[in-house]
């Protein structure tokens, strides 16, 4: 086809532009309109997305993180096993806290059997199938009072059947009478050649058994203790940082390597606990929005020390009597002979625990006369005019929800807290009650914290003013199996030194330390949560806080003696004893 010159000289061309412009010009508002609605759509939607929650945050960063791996390879560097423990932890002790921590690492110690170069065959280890106790005759023969100390030798034989030779096995003793509602914690001693003495006072009349229960053999516990201290970082933790639609997420701990990317240091400036994030790639380290348990490491024991965590074999498995495992308790003689010593002891020891139940109440012994509050008013008349402050893990909450759910007047406050991770407060205007309850700092597992609401213990403490009319409640150890145990020491020791200086300067604030309580155990639970670790920390804390006036409520002992199964957060009948064993010295009664 051919074409004019007329048709496509230049004159035409700027005629038609011209023509072309003019048509635009005519929708310049309509594109103005446009674009600045967009623009108000866009600041609308980056303010939306500033008041969504960290969850959702989260989740949005989580599909942007998905796609970016999809075009880009993940460079973020993995959990390194080895080196994840650093030695210098904090600021180096001085020369008296050394001395407090190696004399409380001693407390502990546990016994350990002969090194070996490889890990012993499980026929070779603890087997409470083939194990037995037996009941010692008594200081009369065969014949118990209220007031004798009952003995049972415990006998530990391997899969083979053979005696055990040496120590090290971690195990639970309980007397009680079901009928009676009646039980309380025995003491088990090792003897270190594979013979035990579980220990118990007698505190009721009637028929008592004897129960011996192992929780694990000693060559598990070797395991655990090698986990402890190889890898504390088998709990990690995420916090997420966020500025405006960037958002990172990156792993954090007590301690990680720097070797392939930057730290983010977020030390505590006043107590000087550690802790630490890798630094996000495009972030700074003053954007972190939320704090999170990340997950467990797998995989961490060899197919020989796996059996050593099975289970109905050798997790929390009674050991059988050799005969009869009960007896039954005359009334207490008026003329009681001195104690002959036991058949394995050159002298013999006596038991104190801290109380027993009977009739399904705790009985403490020492201190206050035991009082049950089973009516709501009687609670709200105890704490009338009190401030109740809670601070550590789920184990203080639960005091804080029984509180709330069992007194009517109390009307929880909505601080639109995240479920289970709070701050909560709960408040009675018309008794002039309030209560309190906020979680402990870092390493903590709850599901998502904001980094604001993470504040220590000694700190929270430092800024109460205390007096007659305060209660301060602190439960802190279920966040700190996995960790070298003198990391839970720095920590006690700077909540111990907050509790001192609140008691001198309001020598009537009650103090309330909740010890550590036993827990269910199955071969993965056991690597993290174990009951050794537990008793391990629950040392500790008793020797840490001994000679302080505080009260100590023995969760370890009111688990251990009552008849319900083990659970990391204890049953409401007795989450009610250990109420009413606060509130006993909360509200002394009269004489």
């Amino acid at each position: 086809m051919v074409t004019s010159d007329r048709e496509t000289g230049p004159d035409h061309g700027r005629q038609k532009g011209g023509t072309v412009w003019k048509n635009l010009s005519k929708y310049t508002p309509i594109f103005f309109f446009l674009a600045l609605s967009g623009i108000i759509f866009l600041l609308r939607n980056i303010h939306t997305l500033e008041k969504l929650n960290c969850q959702t945050v989260s989740t949005l960063y989580q599909f942007q993180s998905s796609i970016h791996s999809a075009f880009t390879p993940e460079e973020q560097p993995p959990v390194d096993h080895n080196r994840s423990y650093c030695g210098h932890l904090g600021l180096e002790p001085s020369a008296e806290e050394a001395l407090e921590q190696r004399y409380l690492l001693e407390s502990i110690a546990w016994p350990e059997p002969q090194p070996r170069l490889t890990p012993r065959p499980l026929r070779q280890t603890s087997d409470p199938a083939h194990s037995l106790f037996a009941i010692l005759p008594g200081g009369g023969g065969r014949e118990w009072h209220v007031g004798d100390q009952l003995e049972a030798l415990v006998h530990m034989h391997d899969f083979q059947g053979r005696p055990k030779r040496h120590g090290g096995d971690f195990l639970l003793a309980r007397l009680h009478s079901p009928e009676l509602g009646a039980g309380v914690a025995g003491q088990v001693l090792d003897h270190r050649n594979g013979l035990y003495s579980a220990v118990f006072p007698l505190l009721w009349e009637g028929s008592v058994r004897v129960e011996v229960t192992l929780v694990h053999p000693s060559e598990a516990v070797a395991v655990l203790r090698r986990l402890r201290e190889e890898h504390p970082d088998r709990v990690f933790f995420k916090s997420l940082f966020r500025s405006g639609f960037l958002s990172e997420t990156t792993v954090c701990n007590l301690c990680l390597p720097a070797t392939r990317q930057p730290l983010c240091n977020y030390t505590d400036p006043h107590t000087g606990e550690p802790w630490y994030c890798y630094k996000p790639k495009l972030l700074s380290c003053d954007t972190r929005i939320n704090h999170a348990k990340g997950g467990y490491q797998k995989h961490l024991l060899t197919n020989k020390e796996s059996l050593l965590f099975q289970s109905g074999v050798n997790i929390k498995v009674r050991v059988h009597a050799s005969g009869s495992d009960s007896v039954i308790v005359q009334p207490e003689k008026k003329d009681k002979p001195e104690m002959e010593s036991s058949s394995v002891r050159a002298e013999p020891i006596r038991v104190t625990p801290s109380g027993y139940y009977f009739q399904g109440s705790w009985r403490a012994l020492g201190g206050v006369t035991m009082h049950q509050f089973n009516d709501s008013s009687a609670i709200t008349q105890c704490l009338k005019g009190k401030v109740v402050y809670m601070y550590g893990d789920s184990t203080a909450r639960q005091w804080f929800e029984y509180l709330n759910a069992f007194v009517p007047e109390l009307k929880e406050f909505n601080l639109h807290s995240p479920r289970n991770v709070g701050p909560f407060m709960a408040v009675d205007s018309t008794h002039n009650i309030l209560l309190r309850y906020r979680c402990h700092g870092p390493p903590i597992r709850f599901s998502t914290v904001i980094a604001s609401e993470m504040r220590y213990v000694a700190n929270e403490l430092d800024g109460l003013a205390g007096g007659p009319d305060t209660v301060v409640v602190l439960s802190v150890w279920a966040h700190f199996s996995t960790f070298p145990v003198e990391v839970y020491i720095r920590r006690l020791r700077h909540i111990r030194r907050a509790v001192v200086r609140l008691l001198d300067r309001a020598p009537g604030t009650l103090i309330v330390v909740r010890s550590a309580n036993l827990q269910a155990l199955d071969p993965e639970v056991s690597l993290y949560n174990s009951d050794w670790f537990s008793v391990q920390l629950d040392g500790v804390l008793r020797a840490m806080f001994r000679g302080l006036d505080v009260l100590l409520v023995d969760a370890w002992e009111m688990t251990l003696a009552h008849h319900l199964p083990h659970a990391l957060h204890p049953p409401p009948v007795i989450v009610k004893n250990m109420i009413d064993t606060i509130l006993s010295y909360v509200c002394p009664e009269k004489s």
